[in-house]
């Protein structure tokens, strides 16, 4: 009988969650100061070098442990499929740039609200693997039925709906993977070939420094 091992099968995914799980501890550590300095994004002096750094970093920030664990429950199921597909390039291609397309978006258009969490992240993947179907001319039904139901909820709850969530990380993180994936599948897609390159839940209350703090 051949022996069981465990693989490292996932190594941008895995990488991805044990990173978020370390920013939540050094959080802790910090009594908030890294999230604040390093794992938000909000309006700051583009002077500053850590600016630049809260651009992607706010991907990997959590404001509780039930905050994390919620977004990589999601992300275990969905990504490590993915990158099996697509190659872990890919998959991190997608990671940074969802993290710079939400946080410079909300940078310019937000400068009061205070971003972070992964969720932006897994609506990437979750409009992504919609889409791992697409043929030239077609459409899936499965991604018209995705996109309606996340993006559509995150519309009608941004509208309607006073909750702390924010909807606009949802919505800009599901339209990175919609447009990614549909890139991927026309080049080709799979493992090793059509690559691109090798390569945000929210809840808001107060922040140390004063913006209205956004986790998602």
């Amino acid at each position: 009988m051949k022996k069981l091992k465990v693989t490292f099968n996932a190594p941008v995914t895995l990488m991805f969650v044990m990173i978020c799980f370390a920013a939540l501890i050094l959080n802790a550590a910090t009594g908030g100061w890294a999230n604040n300095h390093l794992f938000s994004v909000y309006r700051s002096s583009l002077f500053s070098p850590l600016t630049y750094v809260r651009f992607f970093g706010h991907v990997i920030g959590h404001a509780s442990f039930d905050h994390f664990l919620g977004n990589m429950m999601t992300l275990l199921i969905i990504a490590p499929l993915l990158e099996e597909k697509y190659g872990s390039g890919n998959i991190l291609f997608v990671i940074l740039t969802t993290a710079f397309t939400t946080g410079i978006l909300s940078f310019i258009f937000f400068p009061r609200v205070q971003l972070l969490g992964a969720s932006g992240v897994v609506f990437a993947f979750i409009l992504l693997s919609s889409i791992t179907s697409v043929k030239e001319g077609e459409i899936p039904l499965t991604f018209i039925l995705v996109a309606v139901i996340y993006l559509g909820q995150q519309v009608y709850d941004g509208i309607f709906v006073d909750d702390d969530v924010s909807n606009f990380g949802h919505i800009l993180g599901g339209i990175c993977g919609s447009v990614i994936g549909y890139q991927l599948n026309k080049k080709g897609g799979g493992k090793g070939q059509g690559a691109l390159t090798p390569g945000a839940g929210s809840l808001q209350n107060s922040s140390q420094n004063g913006n209205h703090l956004t986790y998602y």
